[in-house]
């Protein structure tokens, strides 16, 4: 190079990396391998990983997984109990797919918590904490899927450890409360946007498009040309840590492992129609095949079904939308995305493996509301999360079964009261982390993981 460019500070560190980079919170893949390897060795991926499956806006408990059939008439709703194959548990009539496989998961009905924003509540949710203010969704604690990552963090499996689905506009780790808050963003989720299903879906940022694929030989001519500049520009050795990462970044963006466990034209097309030709059928299927690659968590966002005249999320607000006639248009969606995950996972003999949960931030009053819309009166529910009911399946654990009750009104747990707590309590038990153990916040406090909360004993 001329000496007379000596003064130029050359390249950044960051320019070189840009062909490997990932939409992860302004770190590239190379950053990110580089830091979290400097906590240690990696290590083999444990044999257990969870499934989250997050219904944005909070679904109405009392139109899903409890039913008050002898409430006052606006309590109870429009919509009436169906039998399961589980002798006195019952389900919304519209999920006739959960009532044939009732045998295969457990309903929690008495999860409660007293944020009724969707900001506090999502923040309270999943975090494990009391959140500082009551709206908002910028974390002031970690979230357990960034626990998740933390705790797990040695673990190399060509994958990213913990990843998101949900639709593209929608990825960012502040849009549910899901970021890492004082735990630093290379602990955030990997997001993947958009609709698994669709035949031009690609994983962006991750994996190389056709054109360049193609030109792989020209991609490694580039990074041994890299490395000739390096040895140029950086003779204090400033770069010396960047090479190995950038190719170990090379390596997951090119990845066969990966390449396989995103591509679902490798699942029959059978199974990919019991799943739901949608995109909460197809996110729910590319999950299980995460997981089964060696994830630890996967969120699946089940947000906008894109049911005709039905609102975007499961905020079901009289003003916001006519809640049964939503309703009709959603459930049948939700029901066979659930149930088709619930039955592939026991089929596959992932049900020591996966823990399978299924919640929302809260539930909807136990009275009906009515307001105008466009000149028609519309009935709806508005937030409450002093009553919530929550589905889980696998982590080894017993199935079949109802753990709580809400009062004859749905308003408040009656019996066995939990809380958010209990259900990370038991997240964190099947992934083998200790509740117990403590990270460093903001001021260099250790902070435990989850400050309270005991695994559901109904659930071991």
């Amino acid at each position: 190079m001329n000496q007379n460019n000596h003064r130029c500070p050359g390249p950044t560190r960051r320019s070189f990396l840009k062909m490997g980079t990932l939409g992860l919170s302004g770190l590239s893949l190379a950053e990110v391998m580089r830091l979290r390897a400097a906590a240690g060795a990696t290590i083999a991926a444990p044999d257990t990983s969870v499934i989250f499956v997050w219904l944005a806006g909070g679904p109405a408990h009392m139109d899903t997984y409890d039913m008050k059939p002898d409430a006052p008439e606006e309590y109870r709703g429009e919509f009436r109990p169906m039998g399961t194959n589980v002798p006195g548990m019952d389900v919304c009539e519209l999920f006739p797919l959960h009532a044939q496989c009732a045998d295969k998961y457990t309903l929690i009905r008495s999860i409660a918590h007293t944020f009724s924003d969707h900001g506090g509540g999502s923040k309270r949710v999943m975090t494990g904490r009391i959140p500082k203010t009551p709206t908002g969704t910028v974390n002031d604690a970690p979230s357990a899927i960034s626990i998740v990552s933390k705790m797990r963090e040695r673990i190399e499996m060509g994958l990213p450890n913990t990843i998101c689905v949900s639709d593209g506009g929608r990825s960012k780790v502040d849009t549910y409360a899901q970021g890492a808050a004082y735990l630093g963003m290379k602990y955030n989720y990997f997001p993947v946007g958009g609709n698994p299903g669709d035949p031009n879906f690609e994983v962006r940022n991750l994996f190389l498009n056709k054109e360049i694929a193609d030109r792989l030989d020209d991609r490694r001519l580039l990074l041994g040309q890299l490395d000739r500049l390096r040895r140029e520009v950086d003779a204090s050795g400033a770069m010396d840590a960047v090479d190995e990462f950038s190719q170990k970044s090379f390596s997951l963006m090119t990845s066969e492992r990966a390449h396989e466990a995103f591509d679902l034209s490798q699942e029959p097309q059978a199974l990919r129609e019991r799943y739901g030709q949608h995109k909460w059928g197809q996110r729910a299927l590319l999950a299980r095949r995460l997981v089964e690659a060696g994830c630890s968590f996967v969120t699946v966002v089940m947000e906008n079904p894109n049911v005709p005249g039905g609102f975007y999320n499961w905020d079901s607000h009289a003003v916001n939308t006519h809640i049964w006639r939503d309703s009709r248009g959603r459930f049948p969606i939700y029901d066979k995305a659930i149930t088709a995950l619930i039955e592939d996972l026991h089929d596959r003999g992932l049900t020591k493996k996966v823990l399978l949960v299924v919640t929302g931030e809260f539930g909807r009053s136990p009275r009906v509301s009515q307001a105008e819309k466009k000149g028609v009166i519309q009935p709806g529910r508005e937030h409450w999360p002093g009553a919530m009911s929550v589905l889980v399946c696998g982590g080894g654990m017993q199935h079949g079964q109802v753990i709580g009750s809400t009062n004859a009104k749905g308003e408040h747990p009656h019996d066995r009261p939990l809380t958010p707590n209990d259900l990370w309590a038991t997240v964190y038990k099947h992934l083998g982390i200790n509740q117990d153990a403590t990270i460093t916040d903001y001021t260099g406090r250790p902070q435990m993981l989850l400050p309270f909360g005991e695994p559901i004993r109904e659930l071991l």
